[in-house]
């Protein structure tokens, strides 16, 4: 694939983890009425936005790490979770798939074309 796309796939798909993740712990399904404060977990994947917006390698590889943490909170609550929760957590799930494969894409496409 072409590095470009692959790049946009990361990019797009790290923004609508955000979006996600914000909504659901502010308004969707939050743990607490009113909103919960694990809605910090964003914080690490806005650190890391500008990073994947430039199309840096090193962020890049970095997030093939992050993600995995965003993986395993969406495959627990998915398990542990019910109602809207859970369908949330399988969208983090398959999230962070794609940008786990795609942030890999991109980091062999560009080493490739060295």
């Amino acid at each position: 694939m072409n590095a470009r796309l692959l790049h946009a796939i990361t990019t797009i798909s790290l923004v609508a983890l955000i979006v996600l993740c914000l909504a659901w712990e502010l308004w969707l399904a939050p743990q607490r009425p009113g909103g919960s404060w694990l809605a910090i977990k964003v914080l690490p994947l806005l650190l890391a936005l500008p990073g994947v917006l430039r199309g840096n390698l090193r962020t890049h590889r970095a997030m093939t790490l992050l993600i995995n943490a965003y993986f395993v909170e969406g495959v627990v609550r998915a398990w542990s979770d019910k109602g809207l929760s859970a369908h949330l957590a399988l969208a983090e799930v398959a999230l962070a798939l794609i940008i786990f494969t795609s942030a890999i894409a991109h980091v062999r496409s560009a080493i490739k074309n060295k």
